[in-house]
């Protein structure tokens, strides 16, 4: 399990995130406050605080794939 920090900023950004991480095996989980919802639900997203980073937590051991295509949304 990993976690990183992401920002998504513009409805484009939570579609194109949605899209990347559906294309993978790795169950995510987004976290903003105490409210945690799937990775891959474009509603579940929208529900969250989107003005603040957002906690992103991978559920597996080998996620550098995984990381690498959503590079443009992890805060560094």
């Amino acid at each position: 399990m990993k976690s990183v920090q992401i920002r998504l900023s513009t409805i484009a950004d939570v579609r194109d995130f949605v899209n990347t991480v559906a294309k993978s095996d790795i169950d995510v989980d987004l976290k903003s406050g105490r409210y945690v919802v799937d990775g891959k639900s474009i509603m579940g997203i929208f529900s969250l605080d989107l003005l603040s980073p957002i906690t992103l937590t991978a559920h597996a051991d080998d996620t550098d794939e995984l990381f690498a295509a959503l590079d443009r949304f992890i805060v560094k």
